[in-house]
């Protein structure tokens, strides 16, 4: 989009188009985060089994995943207000699938095609804001974008619980539909259209299939224990990487992994993402399957995470700015490790003030220490003009290596998943999975003290046209995205 065409933060243009952006990604974080609250009364209603549990958020997560960067080069290519507002209305008519399903085959597929709207306007909701401010109100825009997702986050668990617990669980499907609409609106008469008129080629449609075949098939064989399955994603995921070492416009341009320090950050982003994937997708059911709490007990319950977070991220991203980011990036996930040592105290009896809360307290603020640190390390270490596609990896990174580890839970944790876990069961998966979670976190440190340099971040990289540093953005939301803030729930 040409400067002159360019609005500013305060004026009435620039806010709507902050409106529509705040509203678009937000859609996306909300139902992220009241889906895990909703997930033993869902379960309960029809009567599903561990797996399904499972694949009701892995069918969202993996094809999020498997497209996220299709959606980016999309938006590029016809116009990143046309994709963001078919991945919104996309998203919303599986919103309605996901609340009238009446078996969970068809709300898993729902599912599944909530996460292919949501890989088409997530990236969008970022771009319009860098495409559309002028380079002096940029860094405002996305800070308040920023600020606005955080308090998505932080609403969503006591959302979820309260319609849960005062409708159904089909109703944290059905609020999106009106948010939706307000976006449409939005985008229709205020937002501008942009595109990048350098993209040459075709999409990578073969790869775009190739990357959602393997990893579903990983994630089937992960779950039911099915070494064949696994091995026949490993070999389509390998066929994924020689599409893209091999094409001409390929969805992931393998030489931003030259850079040894971007390569590194990905392998503690998909090791540490791996163990909060296990810990966000357990926690919920197990405060209410085990300890008895109501869906809007356990929101309010897991609210001071992200309360941690949202006050001591940017501290710790300017901390990792001073002294490196590699202290941080070790020291932040072996406290994440102690918390995880700390929940399998968590069972049936266990007080919330003596044993959950110091857990979830210790929890968050390894999560505050590592996440801006590792996002800002992530960007940094790549070239500059592959700012969007750094951001772009770096989050699909997160998003499978949570993918991979949740479907792993019975494997991990000695679980039939073709039955329904009681609670005595539960717990003890539970407090299983937190140590093999408490192992990863321990390697992720480990790793990132091995490979991440303590001068990375000495040359600040700014968002492509802008020249504030501190805009730097956290892509990873969109369920998130903040100034070196990042939610633990990408």
């Amino acid at each position: 989009m040409p400067e002159a065409e360019q609005v500013e933060f305060d004026s009435a243009a620039g806010r709507w188009i902050l409106l529509g952006s705040v509203l678009g990604s937000g859609v996306a974080s909300l139902d992220a985060t009241v889906v895990n609250v909703a997930l033993p009364r869902l379960g309960r209603e029809l009567d599903v089994d561990f797996a399904g549990l499972q694949w009701v958020l892995n069918g969202y997560t993996l094809s999020l995943a498997a497209l996220i960067l299709v959606g980016g080069a999309l938006g590029d290519r016809f116009g990143r207000r046309r994709v963001f507002t078919i991945g919104v209305v996309w998203f919303a008519v599986a919103s309605l699938l996901c609340a009238v399903a009446g078996s969970i085959e068809l709300l898993v597929a729902a599912r599944v095609l909530q996460g292919i709207g949501g890989s088409l306007l997530t990236p969008g909701s970022l771009a319009i804001l860098q495409s559309s401010f002028r380079g002096k109100d940029r860094a405002r825009a996305i800070g308040a974008w920023s600020g606005f997702g955080g308090v998505t986050a932080a609403i969503g668990p006591f959302l979820g619980g309260y319609l849960v617990d005062v409708a159904s669980w089909r109703w944290i499907f059905l609020i999106n539909l009106p948010l939706a609409a307000v976006v449409v609106f939005v985008a229709v008469k205020h937002m501008p259209e942009s595109r990048d008129p350098t993209v040459e080629g075709r999409v990578d449609v073969v790869g775009a299939v190739l990357g959602a075949v393997g990893l579903a098939t990983m994630t089937y064989g992960l779950i039911m224990s099915s070494w064949a399955f696994g091995l026949a994603g490993f070999v389509v995921l390998a066929l994924f990487l020689t599409s893209q070492r091999r094409g001409r416009n390929p969805m992931l341009p393998l030489d931003i992994f030259r850079s040894r320090q971007f390569s590194a950050a990905n392998a503690v982003t998909f090791v540490l993402y791996a163990a909060l994937g296990i810990v966000l997708f357990l926690i919920g059911l197990v405060l209410q399957m085990a300890l008895g709490y109501s869906p809007i007990e356990a929101g309010a319950a897991l609210l001071p995470i992200t309360v941690v977070m949202l006050v001591f991220s940017a501290r710790s991203g300017a901390l990792a700015q001073r002294i490196g980011p590699r202290l941080p990036m070790t020291f932040g996930p072996i406290v994440v490790a102690l918390a995880l040592l700390q929940m399998t105290r968590i069972e049936p009896g266990a007080s919330y003030p003596g044993v959950v809360l110091p857990a979830l307290l210790t929890f968050g603020a390894g999560l505050a220490l590592t996440v801006a640190p590792l996002t800002a390390t992530a960007l940094a270490s790549a070239d500059q003009r592959h700012t969007g596609l750094a951001s772009g990896v770096n989050n699909a990174v997160a998003r499978v290596g949570s993918l991979l580890a949740v479907a792993a839970v019975p494997l991990v944790a000695g679980l039939d998943p073709t039955a329904v876990v009681g609670p005595d069961e539960l717990v003890r998966a539970f407090h299983r999975s937190m140590l093999f979670a408490a192992g990863l976190s321990v390697a992720a440190g480990a790793l990132a003290y091995a490979t991440i340099r303590a001068d990375v971040l000495e040359e600040p990289m700014a968002v492509p046209g802008t020249e504030v540093e501190e805009a730097t953005p956290c892509f990873h939301c969109g369920v998130e995205g903040t100034p070196l803030v990042a939610h633990a729930d990408r």
